[in-house]
């Protein structure tokens, strides 16, 4: 029996991937009316549902509003200007804002790639194919790339001939792996800790981001939304959420949220999601093999211990999808040829931060005095010394003037 072969199709771009870096390249693209498509494997509903971050810096919403994607992140965002430890039975507030004068906005990641969907989509007439599966790569390495998918509603394979692929399809898409291990490093880091990750149907207790760091394991409080509010709770890798009952849970973060006398109470509500993230990061180096560009989650994973992700992909994002505008209006290629590195030296300085704040939120419980002594030592120097407060607060917010 004779196979039909794919029906070809040709485009400049192919993304693989509709999350925000996948989107926001999307976006940039046809902004300069260059055309791409963008393949996800689920459908436009659940995408514009799935829980994640939402924590988003100044710089990175400030690129969004110049590329007029943030008109919704301005108008329903909440702003936050500090952070609040808790150790030892008090509370110790950290004002970045009034120490820097810079902030964070709270905007979760569904509401961002609904809006960034629907520019794409519906406003700039982008090309987004939904639920597709089986998705190939083929010809990286060469000046014909091209990607095949099964199309879900016929069940044929189509193919996507193109000048560059963009993959933006998260840990565990196709792009990650496209690479020849002889081209790409994987760099990776297992922190040996779990958090069980919650979504409370209540009210944020805090107007900002709470860490506990108890000997019973970190805590952490951000708000969502003003009905919503995501906990977490380490615990060991790979445990089950069954061992965690609603009382459990909340006993765990009274005692690891307390603050003392003028410390506000939790505000409990029923939980929604129970799931443990086992804690490690990645970097492949470098992010593009041939005419693969990697972006976001497919290019690098940084544990939420800084919630830097979602931050790092919309960089990703700004650069790739400038350069390629850039390089397809018949400029040099210096854009795409720097890519990796520039996108690299931020990546790597937001990793280093990770693991020092992961030993100040994780050293108290590793059972080890030494560690907990030194990280009381840091979380002092932190509120006694100018220094060390402004060095925080730029690595915290992100607003180092180079990388």
């Amino acid at each position: 029996m004779t196979t039909k072969p794919p029906s070809p199709h040709r485009t400049p771009v192919v993304i693989v991937g509709a999350g925000p870096a996948g989107l926001t390249v999307g976006n940039i693209l046809r902004a300069a009316s260059v055309d791409c498509v963008v393949l996800e494997t689920e459908s436009r509903a659940s995408i514009e549902q799935r829980p994640r971050a939402g924590v988003i810096e100044e710089w990175a919403v400030q690129g969004l509003r110049q590329r007029g994607l943030a008109e919704n992140l301005l108008a329903r965002a909440q702003r936050h200007t500090a952070c609040e430890f808790r150790f030892g039975g008090e509370q110790y507030r950290f004002s970045y804002g009034d120490l820097t004068g810079r902030h964070h906005w709270v905007y979760p990641q569904p509401l961002l790639v609904t809006d960034l969907v629907r520019e794409y989509v519906d406003v700039r007439g982008g090309d987004a194919r939904f639920s597709v599966r089986d998705v190939e790569l083929h010809e990286l390495n060469t000046g014909y790339p091209s990607v095949s998918y099964v199309c879900p509603e016929t069940g044929e394979r189509r193919l996507l001939s193109c000048d560059f692929v963009v993959g933006a399809d998260g840990a565990r898409g196709v792009s990650r792996a496209a690479p020849p291990p002889e081209h790409a490093r994987i760099a990776r880091h297992d922190y040996g800790i779990g958090w069980l990750a919650l979504l409370a149907e209540a009210p944020p207790s805090s107007d900002c981001v709470l860490f506990g760091v108890h000997p019973n394991g970190f805590a952490g409080h951000m708000a969502r939304s003003p009905e919503v509010t995501r906990y977490y709770l380490q615990c060991p890798p790979g445990d089950d959420p069954e061992n965690w009952s609603d009382d459990r849970v909340w006993s765990e973060l009274h005692e690891r949220l307390a603050g003392g006398s003028g410390a506000t109470a939790l505000t409990e509500g029923p939980l929604i999601e129970k799931r443990v993230l086992d804690m490690h990061d990645y970097v492949v180096e470098p992010m593009t093999y041939g005419r693969l560009f990697l972006a976001g989650d497919a290019a690098h994973l940084v544990a939420p211990i800084a919630a830097k992700g979602m931050n790092l992909a919309l960089h990703d994002a700004f650069l790739l999808g400038d350069a390629l505008v850039a390089y397809l209006d018949g400029e040099d290629g210096s854009g795409l040829d720097g890519y990796s590195e520039a996108c690299l030296r931020r990546v790597w300085d937001y990793q280093e931060f990770s693991q020092w704040l992961s030993e100040v939120y994780h050293g108290t419980a590793a059972g080890d005095p030494f560690r907990a002594g030194t990280t009381f030592a840091r979380l002092r120097r932190l509120f006694t010394s100018p220094t060390a407060a402004a060095a925080f607060a730029e690595q915290y917010l992100g607003t180092a003037e180079h990388y």
